[in-house]
């Protein structure tokens, strides 16, 4: 697999999940470079639809298109794993200390502030990528939407160690459903004020520590009792601990797992019926939600305008992905495949760079005209896309490469290896298509096996 970030092949059966993130990032940008320069615009945009919620939707759907195909590919959830570390911590801890040390003295946004007024449990609570369901806040602002990531890679772990994995268009119903019948009703914070946000980021602390370590052990025994101790604390956090709206958290799952039952329609390996079900609940009961739901306190939970525009971002994100779908095999456009490349970098940066921006144009005084605004504008692009294209190149792509050679390691001389465990075999698994391995290795410039640029955007 190419990992030197050459230019990629120019017809990649993959590169239409790039353009999808690519169209994705530059959502959750314009989301909130709205709120420094371009800001009236940007406010009549908001009122209707929210291009933070467009953005993560995408990803999200992103994500659950490819992330389950990654880690049935492998066949081994400790390579799975190892990459996940590997792919989300190092460009986060980057991003993360460079924010804290340049925008910390000028107590400038970007950054959480309980990183400075409560800072062990800020600290505690990041190294989880739990924080969003621990009460201990977000010490990069975009940083949310990896809870439900994290989320996501737990529960899809789950299922697929207990040979359960076929089941993600019922499981995509059924959270769909949920989320509009029981979404308003589900507590929030309910752990917090029976623990305290230490106590529980303690404990999640130790939770994940012993199921990391069963999954990482490559023995049957341990891993099932390492993905069943992950995969069930990520359902008790998320039915009783949300810090958002009950139907939102359960919407955003519902939402990965209708990606999963897309991809497994494609490859013949559900009925397409029954993911088309799945999709088709989720949508109209995700609408419903938002047009019912998002009023009155939900507002200030989703970080949205109101009703409107939760609810057509959450369908436009839909209709970028199944645009996407339709086009996947014409060749895409170079520049959004680059953008979906850089995308994870860019998710990161660009928040911690809007504050910076903000900080030189109040030394040199705020634009009055769309004509004053329009240099800076540009210059943020310009600055944000050559920061992400460095990160990407220098960072992300060296430490994907170091987690394959840790990942190699692990293994042993031969297929014999008791730490590579078997792909579970599912109920129906006798009707699959054979053939070559549905996902088949891109070069690493466009590959999907990477983290989905995931939690993408903070609306």
């Amino acid at each position: 697999m190419n990992i030197t970030g050459a230019p990629p092949k120019p017809a990649s059966r993959l590169g239409w999940l790039d353009v999808v993130r690519g169209i994705a990032a530059i959502a959750v940008v314009f989301q909130h470079l709205g709120f420094t320069m371009l800001v009236k615009p940007s406010a009549a945009v908001h009122r209707h639809f929210d291009l933070g919620i467009y953005g993560v939707m995408t990803f999200f759907l992103v994500s659950g298109y490819i992330v389950p195909a990654s880690l049935e590919r492998r066949g081994d959830v400790r390579e799975f794993w190892i990459g996940r570390l590997f792919r989300l911590y190092p460009l986060c801890i980057l991003v993360y200390v460079t924010a804290v040390v340049f925008l910390g003295p000028f107590h400038a946004g970007g950054v959480g502030p309980a990183v400075y007024s409560q800072p062990l449990l800020s600290s505690l609570g990041n190294a989880t990528m739990l924080e969003d369901l621990l009460g201990s806040y977000n010490g990069l602002s975009v940083m949310w939407t990896l809870t439900y990531e994290m989320l996501f890679y737990y529960l899809v772990t789950a299922l697929f160690v207990f040979g359960l994995q076929r089941r993600s268009a019922p499981i995509a119903t059924g959270l769909g459903v949920a989320g509009l019948l029981l979404g308003p009703i589900l507590p929030l914070g309910y752990l917090i004020t029976r623990t305290g946000a230490m106590t529980l980021t303690v404990i999640t602390l130790v939770v994940i520590a012993l199921g990391l370590t069963g999954l990482l052990s490559g023995r049957r025994l341990p891993t099932r009792a390492g993905a069943a101790l992950l995969g069930g604390y990520a359902l008790v956090l998320v039915f009783l601990n949300s810090r958002s709206t009950g139907w939102e958290t359960l919407f955003i799952l519902a939402t990965m797992f209708s990606g999963t039952a897309i991809y497994r329609a494609e490859q013949r390996q559900i009925h397409r019926g029954w993911a088309a079900l799945a999709v088709g609940t989720v949508l109209v009961c995700g609408v419903a939600a938002g047009a019912l739901y998002n009023t009155g306190a939900s507002v200030n939970r989703t970080w949205t305008y109101g009703p409107m525009s939760w609810y057509l971002a959450f369908a436009a994100a839909w209709l970028t992905f199944g645009a996407g779908m339709l086009l996947r095999k014409r060749r895409m456009p170079a520049v959004l495949t680059w953008l979906g490349r850089i995308s994870y970098s860019s998710y990161l940066i660009h928040v911690p760079l809007i504050a910076a921006l903000w900080l030189v144009i109040a030394h040199f005084g705020r634009p009055h005209s769309l004509l004053q605004e329009l240099p800076w504008f540009f210059a943020f692009f310009a600055i944000l896309l050559t920061l992400s294209q460095l990160t990407y190149r220098y960072v992300e792509l060296p430490m994907q490469n170091l987690g394959r050679r840790v990942a190699r390691s692990r293994r042993g001389p031969s297929s014999g290896d008791p730490g590579r465990l078997p792909v579970p075999r599912a109920a129906g698994d006798a009707d699959r298509v054979s053939g070559p391995d549905p996902v088949t290795p891109v070069p690493t410039s466009q590959s999907t096996n990477g983290m989905s640029a995931a939690g993408f955007g903070s609306p």
